[in-house]
């Protein structure tokens, strides 16, 4: 079962990079790589990064030549206000002499109006550039958001394949020791083990909930034989059927929390649909002892429980006797 890669997949093609400035193309990172996409994104966010360093640069700059540019604005009005006030104009040299002052009257106020520009043009820059170190912002918070759900993604699908192998690993052998989740047994695994082992228990095994509950036939996706879907209230106890030992017990896929015992000899069964688990891997258990709860998974309160050899799955109600 590899759904979990999918929704890392789903996740890595649904989420378009977002565009910072000027349009950009999504990356074209192929469904099948989805490492394409996280460096796609990666190299957005250095981008963004090259930009943001780059701006802040640029407005350092600007500052000093803003602060530069006033200072010449300002000394450029104080000359250009001397020459203007009333009082300093030569009234008794004559027409030369007027033509000569309004000539330096028209050049400082058109040096102070160039001056003015300058300095109007390098504070529309400022701001200019304080707008895309904004937009620039929020764009790289929403790329980190996304990286952030990639991530997640991308751990959440390499944790359900972990468990898959685990899950599979569970099936493949009844003997020796392992780490992980591998089927461990061999020998005794309790003192009440009958002398034939589970292949002699059939029809005989314990129910795995006390009291009356209502059964009925199912199974889960993944799998090729039956199981059976018990009926009882919600936390209720479930047991081992018969006496092994702890292969799995953990989440796993649509069988949600799973105990999966090994009673030897590649005999197995599965306890799922639980809402607390109570054993641990590779711990013995004797028949009836609690392994877990009855769970809820939003369509009433239920056991799914399963017999298999090996990875086959086995028709369960036989072996209880049902």
């Amino acid at each position: 079962m590899k759904r979990g890669a999918a929704a890392w997949l789903a996740i890595a093609i649904a989420l378009p990079l977002v565009a910072t400035g000027r349009a950009a193309p999504a990356p074209s990172a192929s469904p099948a790589d989805p490492a394409l996409a996280l460096a796609a994104l990666d190299r957005r966010l250095a981008d963004i990064d090259a930009q943001q360093q780059s701006g802040r640069q640029e407005i350092g700059r600007l500052g000093e030549q803003l602060a530069a540019r006033h200072a010449r604005v300002l000394a450029r009005g104080r000359a250009f206000y001397r020459l203007t006030r009333a009082g300093l104009l030569p009234i008794g040299g004559g027409f030369d002499a007027l033509v000569t002052y309004a000539m330096h009257v028209e050049r400082a106020r058109r040096v102070l109006a160039s001056e003015l520009e300058e300095e109007a043009r390098l504070r529309g820059r400022a701001a200019e550039l304080a707008r895309d170190l904004e937009r620039l912002s929020r764009d790289k918070g929403a790329l980190a958001v996304q990286r952030s759900a990639m991530d997640a993604a991308r751990a959440a699908a390499q944790e359900e394949e972990r468990r898959q192998k685990a899950f599979d690993k569970a099936f493949e052998t009844s003997t020796g020791a392992a780490a992980g989740y591998v089927a461990v047994g061999g020998g005794a695994l309790s003192p009440d083990t009958p002398a034939g082992g589970f292949a002699t228990a059939r029809g005989r095994l314990l129910f795995p909930v006390a009291g009356r509950a209502d059964v009925n036939p199912a199974r889960r996706d993944g799998t090729e034989g039956p199981g059976l879907e018990i009926h009882a209230p919600a936390g209720s106890p479930v047991r081992a059927v018969f006496a092994g030992r702890v292969s799995f017990a953990d989440q796993y896929g649509p069988y949600g929390r799973i105990v999966i015992l090994d009673h030897g000899d590649h005999y197995y069964t599965v306890s799922g649909n639980l809402d607390e688990i109570d054993v641990k891997i590779g711990q013995d258990v004797g028949a009836g002892e609690r392994i877990g709860t009855v769970g809820d998974d939003g369509h009433g309160s239920m056991l799914y429980f399963e017999v298999r050899h090996g990875s086959r799955t086995m028709p369960p109600k036989e072996w209880l006797g049902l």
